[in-house]
């Protein structure tokens, strides 16, 4: 009976330990250092919100194949304050997929014009997902929003990820919120999808990094949930240079593609979140530009 009761109890414990190891499937911080920044993290994607005596400016409705309730809970938690704005980072559907009930509450939403392009073409295909909203308002290289004080500004830095990603900046907070094309500490995202040039890739982060701020916000919870810095950034195009370097000498070698991303290797990085998994596609994306010219 002692050996049954001691069993028992070793496994609620065990039980209980995994259980308070696992992260809840939502989450709202307010960002330390600032008085109405906040982000929300759904499973593994996050947004930011920032709430104004006017309104609140929400980005990326991160709902993909889930209801978007309770990121809207998560923003009436913090305030009364009706949502005025919903930015889009970019039209990829995991970030964007849950904007209709945030323009039930009468949001008006913004994105960059080929957001708007690729969601019509989405929309003439039948394609489009059903709570995906058309944007309101777009923008080309620049746009700046004020509300409540507050004043936030969409730069477009060019291709990178998608051909319509926007860094969204808080000047006075010295915040960025960055969704995809900058991983703070892991390579980039399987064959790095929906750019049309590795080498204009790097050039949209020496973009973001030229620009004034001191912490970026992650659209994904990066290296245990921690902000990104300028740092970050640099390894970034420190990491795609250097792999850009390296599959150039395999494509003049004649070994692009297979023999390329099974020897292609960049030890300093092998740390990094998806080294393994990743790394034998971002080979193959380099591939393409320095073996094929596309």
């Amino acid at each position: 009976m002692k050996a049954s009761f001691c069993i028992a109890v070793l496994a609620a414990l065990v039980t209980g330990s995994a259980f308070a190891q696992t992260p809840p499937q939502t989450s709202t911080k307010k960002v330390e250092g600032t008085e109405n920044v906040y982000i929300f993290r759904y499973g593994g994607h996050q947004s930011m919100f920032v709430v104004t005596p006017q309104g609140v400016i929400a980005t990326d409705p991160i709902s993909y194949l889930r209801p978007a309730k309770p990121y809207i809970d998560a923003i009436k938690a913090v305030t009364d304050k009706p949502i005025k704005y919903v930015i889009y980072s970019h039209h990829h559907y995991d970030h964007i997929a849950g904007g209709q009930p945030f323009k039930d509450l009468g949001a008006t939403f913004i994105a960059h014009r080929r957001t708007r392009e690729r969601l019509l073409e989405l929309k003439k295909q039948n394609a489009l997902l059903a709570d995906i909203v058309m944007p309101d308002q777009v923008v080309d290289d620049k746009k700046t929003i004020t509300l409540g004080g507050t004043t936030l500004e969409l730069d477009y830095v060019g291709r990178n990820h998608s051909d319509n990603s926007l860094v969204m900046r808080l000047p006075k907070e010295k915040l960025v919120f960055v969704v995809d094309f900058a991983p703070i500490e892991a390579v980039q995202f399987r064959n790095i999808p929906d750019n049309s040039s590795p080498l204009e890739y790097i050039a949209s982060l020496k973009k973001l990094a030229s620009l004034d701020w001191e912490r970026m916000i992650p659209g994904h919870p990066y290296a245990g949930g921690r902000l990104g810095t300028k740092k970050d950034v640099e390894d970034d195009i420190a990491y795609m240079e250097d792999l850009s370097a390296e599959v150039k000498k395999a494509a003049d070698a004649g070994k692009c593609f297979d023999t390329a991303m099974k020897e292609v290797k960049l030890p300093k990085y092998e740390k990094w979140a998806n080294y393994e998994a990743s790394l034998p596609a971002n080979v193959e994306r380099f591939c393409y530009w320095w073996g094929r010219g596309y």
